[in-house]
C-alpha cells in the first residue's frame, strides 16, 4: 500500500511542471505574439537506496522550447505595427541589457523618444536602440526599414530613412524562454545572436500576430490534468481507508 501511495505521490508532483507549462500557455491566450512552449517530456531516473539496482522512476523534464507555430495575423491599420512573417523574430534589449528576441510587434515611441514594443522592452537597430525625432510619422516596411516624414511640410514631404528593424530568422534554430518572457536561443549564453541567413527576414506592416495557443485544447488539456489529479488523490485516500482497516483487524479483541 505504502509502495502505491508513493507512485500517486511521484505522479502528482511529476505533473505539476507540465500543468505549470499548461497554466501559462493558457494565461497568455490574448497575449500579441506570444509563442506556446512543448511539451514536457520523460526520462528515467535511477532510484538511490536499499533495494534492487534496477529500480528506476519516470521524471518530467521541461527546458521550455518554444513552438514557431505562426498565431492569427490581424490588420490593425497601424503605422507603427508590424507582424513578423514566417519564422522571422524581433531583437529587442531585455531589461539586463541582453541582446533578446520576441514576436511582439506593436511598437511605439517611449517618452524618451526610442523605439518599444508593448512590453517595453527597447527595439534594436542595426546600431543600438532606435530613436525617433519627435513630430514625425513613422512607418516600416516590409523589410524591416524605418521611414519617416514631417507631417507639417507644405507639399509631398519625402520619407527619411531612420534605421532597419534587427531581423532574425529562426530557421533551424532552437529558442528557449527567458525568465522575462523574451526569447534566446537554447543552450547557448544568453544575449548570443542569431547569425544572418539565405532567407532575409520581413514583417507584415500594420498588422499583429497574435498568440498560437488554442483556447479550446489548452482548456482540454487542463481538464484532463484535474481529472488526474483527482484521481490520484482517490487512490491516496482508498489506501488510507484499506490501511486503517487492515490496523483495527490486527487489534486484540
Amino acid at each position: 500500500m505504502d509502495r502505491l501511495v508513493f507512485t500517486s505521490n511521484a505522479t502528482i508532483k511529476e505533473q505539476a511542471t507540465a500543468r505549470q507549462i499548461l497554466v501559462n500557455d493558457l494565461a497568455n491566450v490574448s497575449t500579441v505574439g506570444f509563442k506556446s512552449s512543448y511539451d514536457v517530456a520523460l526520462q528515467s531516473v535511477k532510484i538511490e537506496g536499499a533495494g534492487f539496482d534496477s529500480r528506476f522512476q519516470a521524471q518530467t523534464t521541461s527546458q521550455d522550447r518554444i513552438r514557431m507555430d505562426s498565431g492569427p495575423v490581424m490588420a490593425t491599420g497601424r503605422p507603427m505595427d508590424v507582424a513578423l512573417a514566417g519564422t522571422a523574430v524581433l531583437t529587442v534589449q531585455a531589461p539586463n541589457g541582453d541582446l533578446a528576441f520576441t514576436r511582439r510587434g506593436d511598437l511605439k515611441v517611449n517618452i524618451q523618444g526610442q523605439l518599444e514594443n508593448g512590453s517595453g522592452h527597447l527595439v534594436l537597430g542595426e546600431a543600438g536602440p532606435i530613436t525617433i525625432p519627435p513630430g514625425l510619422t513613422v512607418n516600416v516596411n516590409p523589410d524591416g526599414s524605418i521611414y519617416a516624414r514631417d507631417p507639417a511640410q507644405v507639399g509631398p514631404a519625402a520619407e527619411v530613412l531612420i534605421d532597419r528593424l534587427r531581423l532574425r530568422d529562426v530557421t533551424g534554430v532552437s529558442l528557449g524562454r527567458r525568465p522575462d518572457g523574451l526569447f534566446k536561443v537554447s543552450e547557448k549564453p544568453d544575449g548570443t545572436d542569431i547569425a544572418l541567413g539565405d532567407q532575409l527576414p520581413k514583417v507584415i506592416p500594420q498588422a499583429l500576430e497574435g498568440s498560437n495557443v488554442s483556447a479550446i485544447s489548452a482548456m482540454t488539456r487542463l481538464i484532463d490534468h484535474s481529472r488526474s489529479f483527482e484521481t490520484q488523490i482517490r487512490i491516496i485516500k482508498e489506501m488510507k481507508g484499506l490501511d486503517e482497516s487492515g490496523a483495527s483487524m490486527m487489534k486484540a479483541a
